[in-house]
């Protein structure tokens, strides 16, 4: 049943439903303290939201009501653009092969990994290519050997042994074990040493492990202005992260990202609200909290009442606009901002001889990266391919009109497009607050911010991904099936790793 299906006056619809809402939850309260809750919010529809709806429904059961609120489209920065009646990915691109929520909602929703198309990248100065792939493995090792001796197997070994904890979560998770606090699940995974990757740099950790700062400056600066547009100051765990990405064992799904978000609210049942969340207001029965989520849509104001709420939407930089009532402390506003990077997708001909070669029919790479140099106006390009790639598709050759996507901090001018591209049909450009802008805050932010009231994207200020909003969606709705039934031993439980062995 949709929340509001018939509307009031304002303010006899609010009363009435405050009534309604009390009357209800002081009888579920009465009826058991381990009944079942009957409703619960989500607010948000992207990959977090709706990861976390399906999870509720497989915690909670069929029987609870999940109503989803969404005021933009479903899939949030998983979104595509339309090229020439072909579609293309515009936010969220690449899912790493280690991504087993992902990999999960791909094979349960029945869709398939999209045919790679394969390409060779490079690392562009704004003079010069100081890195390029060649076609041949070896010959690229042997490039990266010679220019930076041993620090790419130092970065390799890194990586490697980050991911290796990062993926205890996996198994914690399958136990149903969940975490009130992001600095108790980063510490079941690796110690303190796992929770500090969360206060240093991902450049002081790599120079650590023996890492050269020439290897630094010419191939880890480009990789994190591509993934997260953003410095070598930003978090080691931040950077670890987007560092296996960059290693290559990358997918993306047949038709395109954001259908595993839809794919998910279906599959939960959820109810769909096409509605602004304006406000959460507090209220008590007995004990017990409950929450009124207020939100306008096309019919005017409305409001329901529910028994969780999980906020998957941005809370910090003011960027949701949700004000927070009768809550005794007022809820804390978040410290940092969000780092603002522009997609461009431009429909054209590529100008190579900006990257120096004279004759496109020469140009060989599909990714350029960047240094980070003051004559650089973007942080990466892309020749892209479409989000539905049949057997017969061919990448276009580099002097035919193509599709790229290109990453830049603020919009591109007409000049500089005319630098990189020799003409163009069309630009579609979209401005996405994509990532946190990690140097703005030190503080990871809670994830409990009041009983049966949870931040899910507090996760992505540990790191931001696909996956990470999977993984927090999965600790929020096993965090809060084991709170509403009391099970506390299943959360922050210390040596995880020797209770999941004996588990076994």
């Amino acid at each position: 049943m949709m929340a509001d299906s018939h509307r009031l006056p304002c303010t006899s619809r609010l009363l009435l439903s405050l009534a309604v809402g009390v009357m209800r939850t002081a009888s579920s309260v009465a009826a058991s303290g381990d009944a079942p809750p009957g409703k619960i919010a989500v607010i948000g529809a992207g990959i977090g939201g709706s990861s976390v709806a399906h999870f509720l429904q497989q915690h909670f059961g069929p029987h609870v009501q999940l109503d989803v609120y969404e005021k933009d489209t479903v899939g949030g920065r998983l979104a595509t653009v339309t090229v020439n009646k072909q579609q293309y990915e515009s936010g969220g691109a690449s899912i790493h092969s280690l991504n087993l929520h992902m990999q999960d909602f791909v094979k349960l929703l029945g869709l398939k990994h999209r045919r790679e198309v394969a390409g060779k990248s490079a690392v562009f100065s704004g003079e010069q290519f100081v890195l390029e792939e060649t076609d041949w493995y070896l010959l690229n090792l042997f490039r990266l050997w010679w220019h930076y001796g041993m620090s790419f197997l130092r970065l390799q070994m890194w990586v490697e042994e980050v991911m290796e904890k990062f993926m205890r979560i996996y198994k914690y998770q399958a136990h149903g074990y969940s975490f009130s606090r992001l600095e108790e699940l980063l510490h079941s995974l690796g110690g303190d040493a796992f929770v500090n990757t969360t206060q240093r740099s991902v450049a002081e950790s790599l120079l650590e492990v023996g890492i050269t700062q020439h290897f630094i400056d010419d191939v880890i600066v480009a990789i994190l202005r591509a993934s997260y547009g953003q410095s070598v100051l930003v978090p080691a765990f931040a950077g670890a992260m987007s560092l296996a990405g960059a290693q290559g064992n990358m997918w993306a799904v047949e038709g395109g990202n954001k259908l595993v978000c839809s794919g998910l609210l279906k599959l939960s049942k959820a109810n769909i609200i096409q509605a602004t969340v304006t406000a959460i207001s507090l209220h008590n029965s007995e004990g017990k909290n409950f929450y009124q989520v207020h939100y306008e849509d096309e019919e005017g104001q409305g409001s329901s009442f529910y028994d969780i709420v999980v906020i998957a939407t941005q809370l910090h930089d003011k960027k949701s606009n949700i004000t927070f009532q009768n809550f005794d402390p007022p809820i804390a506003e978040f410290p940092g901002t969000f780092h603002t990077t522009i997609t461009s997708i431009v429909h054209g001909y590529l100008n190579s001889s900006y990257f120096g070669f004279g004759d496109p029919k020469l140009f060989p790479f599909t990714s350029v990266l960047t240094t980070d140099s003051p004559a650089l106006f973007f942080n990466s390009m892309d020749n892209i391919y479409p989000v539905n790639v049949s057997s017969t598709f061919r990448r276009k050759q580099p002097q035919e009109a193509a599709v790229w996507r290109v990453h830049s901090q603020r919009p591109l001018e007409k000049q500089e497009l005319k630098m990189l591209f020799r003409s163009y049909y069309s630009v579609q450009v979209t401005e996405w607050q994509a990532y946190p802008s990690y140097e703005s805050s030190k503080t990871l932010p809670p994830i409990v911010l009041q009983d049966n009231l949870y931040y899910l994207n507090s996760m992505e200020w540990a790191a931001s991904s696909m996956e990470m909003a999977a993984v927090a969606a999965k600790n929020v709705a096993l965090l809060a099936y084991n709170l509403w039934y009391h099970d506390l031993d299943k959360i922050d439980q210390k040596d995880l790793m020797h209770k999941v062995k004996t588990e076994l």
